[in-house]
């Protein structure tokens, strides 16, 4: 029972603190000076067809030209 105390008190506090620091880590690295742009796409990805639903796949757009003659 030694081994699973002597590993229970590792966890409660020096496992809990590198999770914390981590923790702390990712916020700063995702709140750091010129990351808006980074991540502006990717927060707009519900807002991009927001007029008309996007094509499907294999579906011609207007913006296709098409292949018939004349």
């Amino acid at each position: 029972m030694e081994t699973y105390s002597a590993l229970r008190q590792f966890a409660d506090s020096w496992a809990l603190l590198a999770l914390f620091i981590f923790f702390i880590g990712v916020v700063v690295w995702v709140f750091r000076p010129g990351a808006s742009k980074t991540y502006k796409d990717p927060a707009n990805i519900p807002f991009r067809h927001e007029d008309k639903p996007a094509p499907e796949k294999g579906d011609k757009t207007d913006e296709e030209p098409s292949d018939k003659d004349g």
